[in-house]
């Protein structure tokens, strides 16, 4: 489930139809809230997440912690009928206790430099530190050369950060084949996780519905 709206203006996003209301991004499109956003009740998006089958759902965006208030009644009923949620998020909003009680868990994303994001927005200290506390969080960076990497390093021993996972930058099969190429040495040295993207290698950059 895809959720509008971010708190962050990453350059290189690849979903930037869920934010880039002025065209802040590479792409330079400006898109219109009115066509990229659906309101839903919670009963109708609980019963279109139910209608999937599935064991587990993933709560993505823009930034879906931005709405966690409203999404928490969904993640609750969810949680009732046996199926999981893992949120994807920036890493800038702290979980509400009610959020984690739910037993949601966290895929966090905190952005690097290269995101074009300016540091004190980007990097929430109170929000990483929490996160950390978690049982079962992943803390994934998107990086594109091994200045990336020393970047990431330097937030995993300021924040203390653990089950690191490096995703390489890119919105092509050929793309993320360089960069797993490009990083894979570096990262298993650091003893960290490589992921690719699998979806991009199915689809390539092809907007899902």
């Amino acid at each position: 489930m895809r959720l509008g709206g971010c708190n962050l203006t990453c350059r290189w996003c690849d979903t930037p139809y869920t934010w880039d209301w002025k065209g802040e991004s590479d792409t330079g499109v400006a898109y219109r809230a009115a066509d990229e956003l659906h309101a839903l009740t919670v009963t109708e998006v609980t019963e279109r997440l139910l209608g999937f089958g599935v064991e587990l759902i993933v709560i993505s965006g823009g930034e879906p912690l931005s709405q966690q208030d409203r999404v928490l009644p969904v993640v609750q009923a969810l949680a009732e009928r046996r199926v999981g949620v893992e949120f994807e998020t920036n890493g800038t909003v702290v979980p509400r206790d009610a959020l984690v009680a739910s037993g949601a868990r966290f895929n966090v994303s905190p952005k690097l430099a290269h995101s074009g994001v300016a540091e004190d927005r980007r990097i929430v200290p109170e929000a990483l530190r929490r996160f950390g506390q978690l049982p079962g969080v992943s803390f994934k960076f998107v990086c594109g050369d091994l200045d990336d990497l020393a970047e990431v390093e330097e937030l995993v021993e300021r924040f203390g950060l653990s089950n690191v996972w490096i995703m390489p930058r890119g919105q092509s099969p050929e793309e993320i084949d360089q960069g797993m190429r490009a990083l894979a040495d570096d990262v298993i040295t650091r003893k960290w996780n490589l992921s690719g993207r699998l979806h991009v290698n199915v689809w390539g950059s092809k907007r899902g519905v």
